[in-house]
């Protein structure tokens, strides 16, 4: 179940990768811009509209 959010935030989700690959993943996306990384790619992957699919390093 989700966490409740502020109106000001989006709802916590829990999502679960293994170690290796969230730290190769960090290491590659930026420690901080993970998130970001993955909103466009879910973006893209519903077809928003003008998503693009996140540029790889």
């Amino acid at each position: 179940m989700a966490s409740r959010a502020k109106d000001t935030h989006t709802t916590n989700r829990v999502f679960r990768v293994p170690d290796q690959d969230w730290e190769d993943f960090g290491r590659l996306a930026g420690e901080r811009e993970r998130a970001r990384v993955l909103r466009e790619f879910i973006a893209w992957y519903v077809r928003r509209p003008k998503a693009t699919l996140p540029k790889r390093p």
